[in-house]
């Protein structure tokens, strides 16, 4: 038996970077591959840059091939047509590539374990080659990504064909790519579910190999799939289950998405047809696809699909600060008051922990220094919870105010503006101690920062509702990000990404995609505190002696001072 670790791709193996110049429709696969396109804000022009690996080379061992084939995860092309040539003629029918994705630190972490010693290779017909992963993440096959630490073992049969080479005989299902070219070639696409009210659409991101038209791919994916099982007790889907696409291809002309359905959607009603097309048609400019509007075919004959009415997240802009007796949006060196809430913040006798702005500023939840939760607003000061030990409250979007003590996260509630307060059932329950949470701008989703066991993770759950709004469950916990440390705050960056505030002796900021990779960057000394926004860009700091920090290119710089409180707003 023959161990090698961390041996390079075989000579003949060379990577090359090629642009994949696809036509707008070519070599899209017809049956739910993981597979995507551009980014937001790429035009049909920029095409991206991927790395193609090289077939087998003649006279590869067992090994080798086996190497190879893992190399070859990271050509998509012609539905992984190149890894293929890895396979015995047998295997090449039944493989399937969009099975899912491991995702490693590495080729150079790999362990390759043979059954046949190199020196005995020229005598063997048969050998059991074994390779070790250390695994960081994995995308199931809708789609799906998510956190998966730790080590795999991977095993195939190898035999000799009879021109004398060395193919695959027996592989798992799936393709092994390491996790610095998985954003190379694959990309998100945030698909959009409607919430249980049908008011407010809600990302949820999936994975596909990059294409240089993705409408066909998150069409499908839409039309055909289901929310990732996490998101779906928040979430609906417009389309029927007896709706599906009638034809291969999504076809764009004129920034026009011709969708052909099956006859099954002849006969909805129009308020059905409206909420399919708004779905549809923010799914595809989520994703990158330029289009102006979505039309429905059923054979050929175009259904009458309007619009449904959809809430938009809060507008607002700016940073609020509580900053030498004053509350509001800084703008340069001034304070512009916020009409109806200012004044009653600045009125609080206590001093003040933290403020988290309504979307219309017409309220704010506050925690101060006593540790109880209050509702400002209407020219009054109601109190919300006096349980000891509560975190910063999290407004919602409609009008809840969501309060929970550091060590009995189960305990979560949420009060209205009758200060009622519902409890939430379901929150967290393998959780032992919470920090932080923050409700996203849609209501359907909260992030938090909770201890299981003696790990820190950053995790989101669905935010399940009644008829009329109240929140009455969660959903079961998706862990986003284990932490190294303590966390000092927590943030929506954006629909998709949450942003985390580490421990001050040495702060970092963690952008977090919900459903994709993370990544980490240095935070600004003595960090103390966090504001989110509506895109990673405009994030705020707030430093331990006041200092207010904003993001200058890849830097931090100090763009106020004397801040008391960086406050917050719902959503963000």
């Amino acid at each position: 038996m023959t161990e090698r670790r961390g041996r390079r791709r075989l000579r003949g193996l060379a990577l090359a970077l090629v642009a994949l110049l696809l036509p707008a429709c070519a070599g899209l696969p017809t049956s739910g591959d993981v597979a995507v396109g551009l980014k937001l804000g790429e035009s049909p022009q920029d095409i991206d840059i991927l790395p193609v690996a090289s077939g087998p080379i003649t006279g590869a061992g067992p090994e080798e091939i086996v190497d190879g084939f893992l190399e070859a995860g990271i050509t998509t092309t012609d539905n992984w047509d190149t890894a293929r040539d890895f396979l015995a003629p047998s295997l090449q029918r039944s493989w399937s590539p969009s099975a899912g994705v491991s995702i490693d630190i590495g080729p150079d972490t790999r362990t390759v374990t043979s059954s046949v010693p190199d020196d005995e290779v020229e005598d063997a017909d048969t050998a059991e080659v074994q390779v070790t992963l250390d695994l960081v993440a994995s995308v199931d096959d809708s789609g799906g990504y998510s956190e998966a630490v730790g080590s795999s073992a991977v095993a195939f049969t190898v035999q000799r064909m009879e021109n004398g080479e060395w193919r695959i005989t027996q592989a798992p299902d799936g393709v092994v790519i390491d996790e610095t070219r998985f954003s190379k070639v694959f990309e998100g696409y945030p698909l959009q579910y409607f919430d249980l009210g049908w008011s407010r659409l809600v990302p949820d991101m999936r994975w596909f190999p990059r294409r240089q038209s993705p409408a066909t791919t998150v069409t499908r994916a839409l039309i055909g799939g289901a929310p990732s099982e996490w998101l779906d007790p928040a979430v609906q889907n417009a389309f029927p289950a007896d709706v599906q696409l009638a034809q291969d291809a999504v076809p764009i002309v004129g920034q026009v998405a011709d969708v052909a359905l099956t006859r099954p959607a002849g006969g909805l009603d129009a308020t059905t047809l409206s909420r399919m097309r708004t779905q549809l048609q923010a799914t595809l400019r989520a994703s990158g696809v330029a289009v102006t509007q979505v039309r429905f075919t059923v054979d050929g004959r175009d259904l009458d699909a309007g619009q449904a009415e959809v809430k938009e997240p809060s507008t607002e802009v700016g940073t609020l600060v509580l900053q030498n007796g004053a509350f509001g949006r800084i703008v340069g060196d001034e304070i512009s008051p916020l009409d109806g809430i200012s004044a009653e913040i600045t009125s609080i006798p206590q001093p003040i922990l933290s403020i988290d702005v309504a979307g219309d500023d017409s309220h704010a939840a506050t925690r101060l220094a006593d540790q109880h939760v209050y509702l400002v607003g209407a020219g009054s000061l109601d109190e919300l919870d006096s349980r000891p030990g509560l975190i910063d409250p999290s407004l919602d979007p409609y009008g809840y105010t969501w309060s929970v003590p550091a060590g009995a996260p189960a305990a979560l509630q949420a009060s209205g503006s009758d200060a009622v307060p519902h409890s939430i059932a379901k929150a967290w329950p393998s959780a032992s101690g919470i920090s932080h949470l923050r409700v996203s701008g849609d209501g359907a989703r909260v992030a938090a920062v909770v201890t299981v066991g003696k790990q820190m993770w950053a995790v989101v759950a669905a935010v399940v509702r009644d008829s009329t709004g109240v929140p009455i469950e969660l959903g079961e916990i998706m862990q986003l990000t284990q932490l190294a440390e303590a966390a000092t705050g927590l943030v929506w960056l954006g629909p998709d990404r949450v942003g985390v505030l580490t421990d001050p002796s040495s702060p970092r900021l963690i952008t977090q995609m919900v459903g994709g990779p993370g990544s980490a960057e240095a935070a600004p000394g003595n960090a103390v505190s966090i504001a989110g926004a509506r895109t990673a860009s405009g994030v705020r700091v707030l430093g331990a002696n006041g200092e207010l920090f904003a993001h200058a290119g890849s830097a931090w710089r100090e763009v106020a001072s004397g801040v008391t409180v960086l406050a917050t707003r719902v959503g963000e």
